[in-house]
């Protein structure tokens, strides 16, 4: 019985499940590096060139892994997500004198700096927080300073899980998309209604009232025959009775 074991095993042990999650959190949060970094970089073979990925903020994987890790970004979002209130109010206090100058020095030895640091310290906990989740400073990096700028305003749900048709080659597993949602989203437009020109319809109308003004000449020559034929069946008559 699993009481009080959440979350799925994945034919795995704790450890290599752990690892697993952590180095697949971190390759969705690399895959928004620019694309500046993967110049000059090459495989294991040393030949074959390393292409940045084709849509940032995405990676694919089994679903039952996505469904997995899907909970550990979003609580490492929403961490990072926290402490950018405590560097905003750290930058009131900040200087912008370079490191080791006279003026530099002078501010390390104020109040300044006393100041600086216990509003930055929430923010250092959380970084450190995050780095012992991840395990890689590049991504730390990526996920305070890229990411979490972009959902500042959002409460929650920072990345979607779309299924995949086709299932992986091999052992057919069922295959999903975990990306953060505000880049690749998908719009629907509606198409417009075609416009006509006026033109035509004027056209159009001016035909239909020359129809309906000729309509009544052709009842007149229809007519006219019928008059004709009634003249000659009363010329006939008036014969008949004067030969009787």
């Amino acid at each position: 019985m699993r009481h009080r074991k959440k979350g799925r095993q994945l034919g795995r042990s704790s450890s290599h499940k752990k690892a697993m999650l952590r180095n697949l959190a971190t390759s969705l949060i690399l895959t928004e590096r620019e694309d500046d970094f993967y110049d000059g970089e090459f495989q294991a073979d040393g030949k074959t060139p390393v292409n940045p990925p084709k849509y940032k903020g995405r990676v694919v994987t089994t679903l039952h892994k996505a469904k997995e890790v899907r909970s550990l970004v979003e609580k490492m979002v929403t961490i990072a997500r926290k402490a950018i209130k405590h560097d905003d109010a750290a930058a009131e206090f900040e200087t912008e004198a370079e490191r080791n100058t006279a003026e530099w020095e002078a501010w390390r030895k104020g109040e300044g700096w006393k100041k600086w640091v216990d509003a930055r310290a929430p923010a250092v906990t959380a970084r450190r927080r995050v780095f012992d989740v991840l395990r890689d400073k590049e991504a730390v990096a990526i996920l305070f300073e890229e990411i979490a700028p972009r959902f500042e305003d959002r409460p929650g749900g920072y990345t979607r899980i779309l299924k995949m048709a086709k299932p992986r080659l091999g052992d057919a597993g069922a295959q999903a998309i975990l990306e953060f949602v505000g880049r690749n989203d998908r719009t629907t437009t509606s198409s417009e209604k075609p416009a006509f020109d006026t033109d035509e319809t004027e056209s159009e109308t001016e035909s239909d009232e020359v129809v309906s003004e000729e309509a009544p000449k052709v009842e007149e020559s229809v007519e006219a025959p019928a008059a004709e034929a009634s003249n000659a069946d009363d010329a006939t008559d008036e014969g008949d009775e004067k030969k009787e």
